[in-house]
């Protein structure tokens, strides 16, 4: 008779799962980079002057304030290609010289 107790399961466990742990270490800034916050403000500034727009019925500065959206998208993508977004060469550059993080 095989032996099913709690302790003798405690003391022979059978793996269920294979860990499988990334082939490089991911970077350490959690997006904290030039070009996330630079998106990330113009598109909030954007979309507050956009809500203005709607909130006092004024059709131009609604249009405005999208534009200012896209703009803030197009100028985060810009700044990614150039090395200052996740991974970039600016971006691990300030990480150097910050200490990492």
């Amino acid at each position: 008779m095989a032996d099913h107790s709690l302790a003798h399961r405690a003391q022979h466990q059978v793996p269920t799962e294979t860990v499988h742990l990334p082939p490089t270490t991911p970077p350490t800034n959690h997006g904290k980079t030039v070009a996330a916050w630079t998106t990330t403000w113009t598109v909030v500034l954007g979309a507050i002057v956009a809500a203005l727009g709607v909130a006092f019925a004024v059709v131009w500065l609604f249009w405005v304030g999208v534009g200012v959206m896209v703009l803030g998208i197009v100028l985060g993508k810009v700044l990614q290609v150039l090395g200052y977004g996740q991974g970039g060469d600016a971006t691990r550059a300030r990480e150097k010289r910050r200490g990492g993080h």
